[in-house]
């Protein structure tokens, strides 16, 4: 079976960049998507909780031009809508978000779904229900989302790790100084929010954190 076009960048990708605007340093979401671009990130999701609905399009449209033009894999967090009406390559699905298999039905089996994951049973079931890749966290703590769980711990990285074949991202509360950890478990793909959309210079922080990835290859 071929992969999806989308699926096949998250696989290849190491860092995978979240938009939060609020943490953005007054740059905007398309902005950071631009420069994470130009670091060399190939897969970036789109999260906003507090936006109107339009203006979330509009915003999506744009980052979606910038992604399509890269060949970077975009994914909207949440709404399945906003993902079909901007042509994103998929979606991402809390716990409490629309059934996975009932977003199926909707975008298609072309479209990505991710689900967000947080204990070993919400693991099994979506490889089960045939997501095409799932979040693991929150590793360690994070104030990023309002509504997030207590941090799981990288105990349940190692259950998926040994127990889940699905492709998969560590996410939650990930920085340059604990990234290193985090890949011993055997993560290869790493979901970073504040540490990158809240630098600076984020060329730099993507060279950074590469750096360390590397260093724990050798």
């Amino acid at each position: 079976m071929a992969i999806k076009k989308g699926l096949a960048g998250l696989l290849e990708a190491d860092l995978y960049g979240i938009t939060a605007e609020e943490y953005s340093l007054g740059r905007s979401n398309a902005e950071v998507a631009e420069r994470m671009i130009t670091a060399g990130i190939r897969v970036i999701q789109y999260r906003e909780k507090e936006k109107k609905p339009r203006e979330k399009y509009l915003e999506c449209l744009k980052i979606r031009e910038l992604t399509r033009m890269a060949g970077v894999t975009f994914i909207i967090n949440d709404h399945p809508d906003l993902a079909l009406l901007v042509g994103a390559d998929g979606v991402h699905l809390g716990q409490d978000d629309l059934p996975p298999e009932k977003v199926r039905e909707l975008v298609g089996e072309e479209m990505i779904i991710g689900l967000s994951t947080h204990s070993p049973a919400q693991a099994l079931e979506a490889a089960r229900i045939g997501v095409d890749y799932i979040g693991v966290g929150p590793i360690f703590a994070t104030r990023t989302k309002k509504d997030v769980c207590d941090p799981v711990g990288l105990e349940y990285l190692d259950f998926v790790v040994k127990n889940i074949d699905l492709p998969f991202v560590a996410i939650g509360g990930i920085k340059e100084h604990n990234i290193a950890e985090v890949s011993k478990r055997g993560a290869r793909c790493f979901a970073l929010v504040t540490e990158i959309v809240g630098s600076e210079d984020i060329g730099a922080k993507v060279g950074a954190l590469r750096a360390i990835l590397r260093r724990k290859e050798v």
